[in-house]
C-alpha cells in the first residue's frame, strides 16, 4: 500500500474522532445555554397553612390537623396563614372550624373562630351583624328544607281589621309585606352546622341581620305571623315589592266598585200602614253612605 494512502486514511480517522468529540462536548453545552435563555424564570412560592385531613364543622384546629404547603404567590389565597403558630397560638387556645374543611384546603381567617371558641352561633356572626330568632312552624319554616347557611326572605302577614276603627266591622282585611330580604340563616332550632344536609322541621329560626332589621323583626313578630321564603342558592337580588291585599288574590270586588258590607233592621217607629224600610251601608272606595230601601216583605221584616 502506498504511503500516501495510509496517511490519508489516518487523517480521516483523526478528523472523525475529532468530530465525535465536538458533537459530544460542545453541542450539548450550546443547547443548554440556548434553553436557559429561552426558559421562563421559576415563579416564587409562599408558605400556606392547609388542613392535612378533612376537618368537620366545630373541629378543633390544633397542630396535628395542619401542615405547611408552598404555593405559587399568584395563586395563594389572600389572607392565608403563613405559619402553623399563627393559627394555633391564639388567646384562649386553638380555634375551631366554622365550616367543614377539606383535606389540603387553605385555612383562612373567615373559616375559623377565635381562640378557645365553641361551635356556637355567636362564633359565626359577621362583624356589625346580630343574630335574631323568630318563631316558625312546619309550614312557615319552609317545611324543614331551610338549613343553616341558606338565605331567606321574611314575610309578614297581618289582619288590619284587628286594629279597630270604623272599618273593623267590614270583616278581615289581610295584607302581607316583605319585612327583610336575602338574610343568612344561622341556625334552625339548635342546628347551627352550615354543612348539614338533613332536612328537619324546626320551631325557631335564627337569622343574621343588621341592628335595624332586628328592630323591624321585633315589631313584625307582634304585628302578625312571620314565615320564611327560601331563596335559590347564590341568588342575591333584592326585589322591589309592594304589600299584597285580599283584592290582589282575585274573586273580590274590583277596587273602587260599590259593595254592600252590612245590613241592619230599622226599628218600626212609623204607622203600620207605611211599609217597613231597611238601611243599607254602601262603601265606594274610602267613602261610606247609608241608603234606605223598602223591605220586600213589608212590615213583617
Amino acid at each position: 500500500m502506498r504511503i500516501g494512502t495510509i496517511i490519508s486514511l489516518g487523517a480521516s480517522a483523526v478528523l472523525g474522532v475529532g468530530a465525535l468529540v465536538v458533537a459530544k462536548v460542545w453541542l450539548p453545552s450550546v443547547t443548554q445555554s440556548q434553553q436557559s435563555k429561552t426558559a421562563a424564570p421559576a415563579e416564587a412560592t409562599v408558605p400556606v397553612v392547609v388542613a392535612n385531613a378533612a376537618i368537620p364543622y366545630g373541629g378543633k384546629l390544633d397542630a396535628s390537623h395542619l401542615m405547611l404547603a408552598r404555593l405559587p404567590a399568584s395563586v395563594a389565597p389572600q389572607g392565608a396563614f403563613a405559619t402553623i403558630e399563627q393559627v394555633t397560638a391564639q388567646n384562649g387556645g386553638a380555634p375551631i372550624a366554622l365550616v367543614a374543611l377539606a383535606a389540603h384546603e387553605a385555612i383562612l381567617p373567615g373559616k375559623i373562630s377565635g381562640g378557645g371558641a365553641r361551635p356556637t352561633v355567636a362564633a359565626q356572626i359577621a362583624d356589625g351583624m346580630r343574630a335574631y330568632t323568630i318563631g316558625v312552624t312546619d309550614v312557615a319554616g319552609g317545611g324543614g328544607h331551610v338549613l343553616p347557611g341558606d338565605r331567606v326572605d321574611v314575610v309578614l302577614a297581618r289582619d288590619l281589621s284587628t286594629m279597630g276603627g270604623s272599618e273593623a266591622a267590614s270583616g278581615k282585611r289581610l295584607v302581607s309585606n316583605i319585612v327583610i330580604q336575602n338574610v343568612r340563616v344561622l341556625g334552625m332550632d339548635l342546628n347551627a352546622d352550615p354543612s348539614s344536609t338533613q332536612a328537619a322541621v324546626a320551631h325557631t329560626a335564627t337569622l343574621e341581620v343588621s341592628v335595624q332589621d332586628a328592630e323591624r323583626l321585633a315589631v313584625a313578630t307582634q304585628a302578625g305571623s312571620l314565615s320564611l321564603a327560601l331563596r335559590r342558592t347564590g341568588a342575591a337580588e333584592v326585589a322591589a315589592v309592594r304589600p299584597v291585599t285580599q283584592g290582589d288574590l282575585g274573586g273580590f270586588a274590583p277596587a273602587g266598585a260599590p259593595r254592600v258590607i252590612a245590613v241592619r233592621r230599622r226599628a218600626a217607629a212609623r204607622p203600620a200602614v207605611e211599609a217597613a224600610r231597611r238601611s243599607v251601608i254602601v262603601v265606594h272606595g274610602d267613602a261610606r253612605s247609608s241608603v234606605e230601601v223598602p223591605s220586600e216583605r213589608g212590615s213583617g221584616v
